[in-house]
C-alpha cells in the first residue's frame, strides 16, 4: 500500500476524540443554559448574584456578566434591576414560546425575508385544524370564553381601539381549546404579528360580516361540529385572505 493511500485509511478510520474548546464566558453560558432547559433551574428561580456565580465558577465577574447578557438574548433568562432584582429564569411554557415566536416572526417580516400573504396562508393551514380539535376537545369554559368575545364584538363599533385585540383573543381562544398547547403558540404568533384587521378596510359591513362568522365558528365548536367547525373557519379566513388582497 502506498504511504499517501495508508495516510487516507487512518484518516477515514481515525477516532473521533475531539471536541470544541469553549471559551470561560461560553463555558458558563452553556452550563447555566443545560441547567434551565433540564428543569434544574425553574421556571421564575432567581439565579444566584454575579459574585457567587464568578465563586462557583472560578471566573471573572465580568465573564458572568457576559454570560448572563447571552443568556438574556436568548430570552432564558430576565435581569431585574434594584433591591430585591437579580436574574431570574424566564418562564418558558406554551405562552411564552408564543411570545418568541412572535419576535421572530415579527424581525423576518421587518427584514423583508417574508411576506405577510406567506403569514397569512400558514395561519389558515394551522387555525383550520385548530377549529376542527376545538369542536372535539372544548371545554366549557373555553366556549364561554368565545361566547364572552362575540358578544362584546357585537355591541362595538369597528372604529373602536378594542377591534384589533378581540379579533386576536378569538383566535387564540379557538387553538387554546384544541387541547394542543403548541399549536396554541403558533397561532397566538401568527395572529398577533400579523393583525389581519389592520390590513382590512373596516366597513360597517365588514365589520358585521366577520362577527357573523365568528358566530358561526362558535355555534359550530358548541355543537361539536368538526366538519362544520373546519368549513366556517376556512370560510372567514379565505374571506379575510381575499379581502386584503383586493385592497
Amino acid at each position: 500500500m502506498e504511504p499517501h493511500t495508508r495516510r487516507a485509511a487512518r484518516g477515514a478510520t481515525a477516532k473521533l476524540i475531539g471536541q470544541k474548546v469553549l471559551r470561560p464566558r461560553e463555558q458558563v453560558e452553556e452550563k447555566i443554559r443545560a441547567a434551565i432547559l433540564s428543569g434544574e433551574l425553574r421556571s421564575g428561580e432567581r439565579l444566584p448574584s454575579e459574585a457567587e456565580l464568578a465563586r462557583q465558577f472560578d471566573v471573572s465577574r465580568t465573564t458572568v456578566r457576559e454570560a448572563l447578557r447571552s443568556l438574556v438574548s436568548q430570552k432564558l433568562i430576565d435581569k431585574t434591576p434594584g433591591v430585591g432584582g437579580g436574574s431570574f429564569v424566564r418562564s418558558v411554557d406554551h405562552q411564552s414560546l408564543g411570545n418568541l415566536l412572535q419576535e421572530s416572526l415579527h424581525n423576518l417580516l421587518q427584514l423583508g425575508n417574508l411576506r405577510v400573504e406567506e403569514v397569512a396562508m400558514l395561519r389558515q393551514y394551522l387555525e383550520v385544524p385548530a377549529a376542527r380539535l376545538a369542536a372535539q376537545h372544548r371545554s366549557d369554559e373555553d366556549l364561554a370564553g368565545l361566547q364572552d368575545i362575540v358578544e362584546r364584538q357585537k355591541t362595538i363599533s369597528v372604529d373602536d381601539p378594542d377591534v384589533p385585540d378581540l379579533d386576536a383573543r378569538f383566535h387564540a381562544a379557538i387553538a387554546k381549546a384544541s387541547g394542543n398547547r403548541l399549536l396554541a403558540s403558533f397561532v397566538h404568533a401568527l395572529h398577533r404579528e400579523t393583525e389581519p384587521v389592520h390590513y382590512l378596510d373596516l366597513s360597517p359591513e365588514v365589520g358585521r360580516t366577520t362577527v357573523r362568522q365568528h358566530q358561526k365558528i362558535v355555534k359550530a365548536i358548541a355543537a361539536s361540529d368538526p366538519d362544520s367547525a373546519e368549513k366556517a373557519v376556512n370560510e372567514h379566513l379565505v374571506y379575510l385572505r381575499e379581502h386584503v388582497l383586493s385592497l
